[in-house]
């Protein structure tokens, strides 16, 4: 079985993706597949992680952008190359284009990631810095190619970057020949095009689904109205599948090819970040997370062996602090409470004393003596505390209501 898309000029088949392999020999990694207890425990099937975030530059994107400039004809590549990008494209689009001597000029957002700029520069791009959104910025890099010449390198919707993304469905196959479920996290839409090519041409029987934020559920929409539509505003922690609208090349892949499009929430992208982390030590970004975050809000609806695409690991440390804080909170291990005191000396020390023995960190205190709410001998005291889950958290509560103390509890 192959794909190709009714009157376009360049069909996406398996014969694309086996040349896009052959390309990327000793430019893109085999990444590791190493398998999860945790994950396969909770499925109740074997569960393995397909660690693109551990691809050079991070994620899968250095696929996908060296296969579509390799294609240039030679008076394309000396015109040289622009792309818009708050991060992996751009750093793909640098590398691939530094590896074959290509010029390349990236825009990205005012307020991108410094450490995802930086990344960018150090692999050979010139950056710029345009627009507050990463529509504008999409702008400029377009206004740029029609006015200097440079070839636009679009981050999902051309069939050498689905060629190229689609080689990690190959490697799938070959690390993983029993697989039965491919969770792949989807964007725009290329890596879950490429992979459904590859994958369901040699083996129609396993089942490709993809995973969006619900914050920036594009697919569902426009696989219900038969084309790709727009969602207002997408907003998501998941910057890297953070798109707006389907590609339109890979929207008629991946109508005719997936399987099925879930969606999962900013807590469930949270937790399955912090699992990563602490039970697979792998850094993921919230988009690479997705795959897991789908596990994990319905562990008993895949059939195995499932491999969970993680596609990137590019994280800002300040975002990776604020996601960790967020995805502990949902899985139960913060605590804030509000507690009225006597106001008297060592009133204070005693009840944090008393966490002590609950074997409670606490993270941080705000104490509040003057306040129109407060009685003339009470005190206010704000904690924010580290538990061991939510059974912890409703023991300690428990505990400090029985030592006298009025406590609420915080969402």
């Amino acid at each position: 079985m192959s794909f190709r898309l009714p009157g376009h000029p360049h069909p996406v088949i398996l014969d694309d993706v086996r040349g896009a392999q052959k390309m990327l020999s000793g430019v893109a990694r085999t990444t590791a597949m190493e398998g999860s207890r945790h994950l396969s425990g909770l499925v109740g099937a074997p569960v393995h992680l397909k660690c693109e975030n551990l691809q050079r530059t991070g994620s899968f994107k250095l696929r996908g952008a060296y296969v579509r400039i390799s294609g240039l004809r030679p008076e394309e590549r000396a015109a040289g190359v622009v792309a818009a990008s708050a991060g992996n494209h751009a750093q793909g689009v640098a590398l691939a284009s530094s590896l074959l001597g290509v010029r390349s000029t990236v825009f990205m957002p005012e307020g991108a990631p410094l450490p995802k700029v930086a990344a960018t520069r150090q692999y050979g791009a010139e950056v710029r810095l345009e627009g507050q959104v990463i529509e504008e910025t999409l702008d400029a890099a377009q206004e740029y190619a029609d006015r200097t010449g440079a070839v636009f390198i679009h981050p999902f919707d051309h069939p050498d970057i689905i060629a190229g993304q689609g080689t990690v469905g190959l490697e799938i196959l070959e690390q993983c020949p029993e697989v039965r479920t491919i969770v792949v996290g989807i964007g725009g839409g290329g890596l879950a095009a490429g992979i459904a090519v590859a994958v369901k041409t040699v083996r129609p029987d396993v089942r490709v689904v993809g995973v969006q934020a619900e914050g920036a559920a594009a697919y569902p929409p426009s696989l219900a109205a038969g084309r790709p539509v727009s969602v207002a505003a997408p907003a998501t922690m998941a910057d890297g599948i953070r798109v707006g609208r389907p590609g339109d090349l890979p929207f008629a892949i991946v109508g005719e090819l997936v399987d099925e499009v879930r969606t999962v929430s900013e807590d469930e992208l949270s937790s399955a970040l912090l699992l990563c982390l602490e039970r697979a030590k792998l850094v993921v970004e919230p988009a690479g997370a997705a795959p897991v975050a789908a596990l994990l809000s319905d562990p008993r609806g895949f059939q195995g062996p499932v491999v969970a695409v993680l596609s990137g690991g590019n994280v800002d440390p300040l975002l990776m602090q604020r996601i960790l804080r967020h995805g502990m909170a949902a899985a139960g291990r913060y605590l804030s409470l509000r507690l009225r005191l006597t106001d008297r000396p060592g009133a204070l020390a005693a009840m944090l004393g008393s966490l002590t023995v609950l074997d409670a960190n606490v993270l941080d205190v705000s104490h509040v003596r003057t306040d129109p709410r407060l009685g003339l001998t009470e005190a206010e005291v704000e904690l924010q505390l580290e538990t061991k889950g939510p059974e912890h958290c409703d023991e300690v509560a428990a505990a400090l209501r029985a030592a006298g103390y009025t406590v609420t509890v915080m969402g």
